[in-house]
């Protein structure tokens, strides 16, 4: 018996803007159908519209990117991840992506159907995830809101990651009032494939039959891309049901069925159900292929009964894909998914004449063209105007900073004891890294290494940005996110490939915000540039605002590199005693020594102003080619960049942040540093110790090698400080003759091991 469906409601105005679309994109929408929509229309359009899957409020910007190389083989836009050559006929693909609304409404389901999401952008492409990673922005632990918030979004995290076998190996962690109940969840993912195994998205011949696989279509997920296309309000608690629900167990399953599906030569085209369902993924795999594509979601599989057209294709539950099947195969691809224990269904086939036209038990609720609805949503360029507080915050000197008493030790407890800089363990310990066996590097150095088993060969990544800084300067604080993820690249022994982005950012119809993404797509376009590394692709999440105001902008950058062999790979923490310390030194020029946007002028001053470190790109690269030239040819133990708490704190975790599994061999080992040859270039010594220069990085190595290093550093025009010896159990600073910090280790380490549990105000 065939179901009656219930009667559409009528298409007013009000309706029309309760989809998110505006009187002009109405008309516009109309001109496209050349008639009135139907209801199930109205929501096809507006969460294919919406700012989430169209990106219309940035795409124009986003194509001032470098995005071609030659080891870039799928490039951003392309198709639902980049892909890179790494050699011998083996790629890598990786993408990272935003899940910030759902997260901050429902913490556990929105960070862990993120995490789901972004491995389907990876298998989707004919590669083995094998690699995730995270950036995460909290607000100021010291609420019991923000702290419900950490447990519910690491907890999601780790519970899907874990349960697929897919080690979660690095990432990032921020703690700023900006992000006080609006949190930022970017996840990231990487995996390895052949490179003629790449897959792509598209619905081609004529007649081939399209299949929905995986998990049964619930109503969890309804205008998912849409409710993330709006700021967060008092009234978005009631939008739960906007946020997917995920299955790791289920999606595990979806993967091995894909990878073996992937196997034969069945199939012409996959696309995942990720951001607006079945919607997004038929007319994409359609306007890809230049082709339509006719679907009746009656046969969809459904989990709740009476489900109209409309839920069916908008709901966002998980684990599902769409498959273009070659015709005679179907009884091949329905035996690989039985197998899995999961539905195969033919739901439609591929047309040629250019329509989404979908069906309900044989009659039509919607006919689109394809491409109009996929590539041609209205772009805009919003009018952008400079905010009004940067003519302040620029203006600020640090002869306005009071001098520092004489406890810089104190001072430096403090900020190893800051949750930002403070270790992170209580996050990571949750995330099984080691699954696989590939994890060569652990969780805690600037860089995360990772052994591809498949091909032989080592990657490194890195994922980094300080909003602080791109909200006193965009364009400069951009520049340094590229060039501290390429930095942290290097310390591990690796050279910078390529990189994706997360753009998170506040209402863009606000003229300062917009001026602040197109002033930071501005300065993440020069680093790219200037690092060689294009963007493969990557996510803009917009209206990250609360009632409050927006979030800083936090334009993340999480890069990949290749460290050519094993031997090179190169950590952050003290390897011998009796080891020289040097300074590697870009020599930037920068009047406020690095004090601007720092943690020490946040948290020990209270003061969220000044330009932020300044840093010139040339020197940058050049002194990221000798550090590179210093570790390949064998001299470096050990290296670690200076970034946020500035030369002391990177002094002090150079000390003591060798993880426990590698602390038999290489125990805490103290310092005795004497940062005279630094003091000339450095107005005051609260500024030497606590300012964020950039390009800097603290090495050890062999006294014997020293005066190699020296050459090497002279060839790139970088200055190389010998300021030190690893001795001892304490950390010794001095300068000219005076000394600085004097603490022992063990004191030193607790502070940064404590820190979240003594911000959040937790008992043992």
């Amino acid at each position: 018996m065939v179901e009656s469906l219930p009667k559409d409601p009528s298409i007013t105005p009000e309706l029309i803007a309760d989809h998110g679309l505006t009187p002009d994109e109405y008309e516009r929408l109309k001109g496209i159908l050349k008639r009135e929509p139907t209801y199930t229309e109205l929501g096809i359009f507006s969460v294919m519209w919406s700012e989430h899957c169209s990106y219309k409020n940035s795409r124009k910007q986003l194509k001032n990117f470098p995005t071609e190389g030659p080891q870039v083989l799928i490039k951003a836009g392309e198709e639902n991840a980049g892909v890179i050559d790494v050699g011998d006929g083996w790629a890598v693909a990786f993408k990272v992506e935003s899940h910030n609304h759902p997260s901050a409404v429902e913490p556990f389901q929105g960070a862990a159907t993120g995490v789901g999401g972004i491995l389907r952008d990876i298998f989707t492409m004919g590669a083995r995830p094998v690699i995730n990673m995270n950036s995460l922005r909290f607000g100021r632990p010291n609420s019991g809101a923000v702290q419900q918030l950490v447990d519910g979004v690491v907890g999601g995290i780790a519970h899907y990651g874990n349960c697929m076998g897919i080690p979660t190996i690095g990432g990032d962690v921020y703690y700023d009032e900006t992000y006080e109940t609006n949190c930022l969840v970017n996840a990231f993912s990487l995996g390895v494939m052949k490179i003629n195994e790449i897959q792509r998205g598209e619905a081609t011949g004529v007649g081939n039959p399209v299949f929905y696989v995986g998990a049964a279509t619930g109503k969890d997920g309804i205008h998912g891309a849409t409710f993330a296309s709006t700021e967060l309000t008092e009234e978005s608690e009631a939008k739960r049901s906007s946020v997917q629900v995920g299955d790791p167990f289920m999606e595990k399953l979806l993967l091995e069925a894909c990878l073996e599906l992937f196997q034969t030569d069945h199939i012409v085209g996959i696309q995942d159900m990720g951001a607006a369902g079945l919607t997004c993924s038929t007319c994409e795999t359609a306007s890809r292929g230049g082709s339509g594509v006719e679907i009746d979601v009656a046969l969809v599989p459904q989990r709740e009964a009476n489900m109209t057209p409309y839920e069916i294709l908008l709901s966002e539950s998980q684990e599902r894909m769409l498959v273009i099947v070659k015709k005679g195969r179907e009884e091949a691809v329905h035996k690989i998914f039985e197998k899995w224990d999961l539905h195969a269904v033919e739901i439609g086939h591929v047309t040629d004449d250019g329509l989404m036209r979908v069906k309900y038990n044989g009659k039509v609720v919607a006919e689109i063209p394809a491409r109009e609805i996929a590539d041609d949503a209205p772009l805009y360029d919003p009018p952008a105007s400079k905010p009004k507080y940067l003519k302040a915050v620029s203006a600020w000197q640090l002869s306005e900073l009071p001098q520092p008493g004489s406890d810089m030790t104190g001072i430096l407890v403090k900020l190893l004891s800051e949750p930002t800089i403070g270790s992170k363990k209580d996050i990571y310990r949750r995330y099984d890294h080691m699954v696989r066996t590939g994890t060569v590097v652990l969780p805690g150095s600037d860089a995360a290494v990772f052994w591809m088993r498949e091909a032989d060969k080592y990657l490194s990544l890195a994922a980094d940005c300080n909003g602080r800084y791109c909200y006193l300067d965009p364009v400069m604080g951009s520049r340094i996110a590229v060039a501290e993820s390429a930095r942290n690249i290097v310390c591990s022994g690796g050279r910078p490939l390529a990189l994706t982005d997360c753009l998170n950012f506040g209402n863009p119809t606000k003229p300062e915000i917009f001026w602040q993404f197109k002033a930071c797509v501005q300065g993440l376009k020069e680093g790219c540039v200037a690092f060689n590394t294009p963007v493969t692709g990557g996510n803009v999440s917009f209206y990250n605002e609360n009632p409050e105001g927006a979030i800083d902008p936090t334009p993340l950058v999480v890069m990949v590199g290749q460290i050519d062999k094993k031997e090179h790979i190169t950590t952050q923490w003290f390897k011998k005693e009796g080891d020289a310390v040097c300074l590697l030194d870009g020599l930037q020029d920068d009047n406020l020594a690095g004090v601007g946007g720092s943690e020490y002028l946040r948290r020990i001053h209270d003061l969220k102003t000044g330009n932020p470190p300044q840093m010139d790109l040339a020197k940058e690269k050049a002194l990221q080619d000798a550090l590179l030239k210093a570790i390949t040819s064998g001299l470096i133990r050990s290296a670690h960049d200076v970034s946020e708490g500035g030369l002391a704190v990177c002094a002090a975790e150079c000390c003591f942040t060798a993880p426990m599994e590698v602390e038999s061999e290489a125990v805490m080992l103290g310092a005795k540093l004497d940062f005279t040859p630094v003091a000339s270039r450095t107005p005051r010594p609260d500024a030497l110790l606590f300012g964020e220069q950039q390009s800097r990085v603290i090495v050890s190595l062999a006294p014997e090698n020293v005066t190699a290093l020296e050459e090497i550093a002279k060839e790139f025009k970088v200055k190389c400080d010998l300021v030190g010896t690893v001795t001892g159990d304490e950390l010794e600073i001095t300068m000219n003759q005076g000394t600085l910090i004097k603490a022992k280790i063990d004191e030193l380490k607790k502070a940064w091991r404590d820190a979240y549990k003594n911000a959040a105000g937790l008992s043992e």
